[in-house]
């Protein structure tokens, strides 16, 4: 007696529609990657100027160009400009914040919107 099973697997039009997704969020991650990257770059910068030593002694106005300095290095100078870069001085010492905003447009009039808001601690 034979059994007959029936095939399964993907259609064309599946296999369209699958490789359509697959290339719409390919395509939304190489609009968002560059995005993330550059923030990693501004971390970092934030950070070495953060772990110089005697750092929290400069004037506001060295940092940013030590960190302007880093970013532009790193050719990641884009987004980050100076007005984004505050120092500010308390009882626990001094803090580096760098909060920018990224638009990004995507398709037709979508945009792609990443706020970005960091933090450190300069050494003394």
């Amino acid at each position: 007696m034979r059994v007959h099973r029936k095939q399964g697997g993907l259609t064309l039009i599946g296999f369209v529609i699958v490789l359509a997704m697959v290339i719409f969020v390919a395509f939304i991650g190489m609009k968002i990657a560059p995005i993330y990257m550059e923030y990693y770059s501004v971390v970092s910068a934030m950070n070495g100027v953060a772990s110089e030593r005697g750092s929290a002694n400069l004037s506001p106005f060295d940092v940013r160009v030590k960190v302007l300095n880093r970013l532009y290095v790193s050719y990641s100078a884009e987004n980050v400009k100076e007005q984004h870069i505050k120092l500010s001085r308390s009882s626990q010492g001094v803090t580096l914040r760098v909060a920018y905003e990224v638009r990004k447009p995507v398709i037709g009039n979508l945009d792609v919107v990443a706020k970005f808001d960091r933090t450190v601690r300069l050494a003394n």
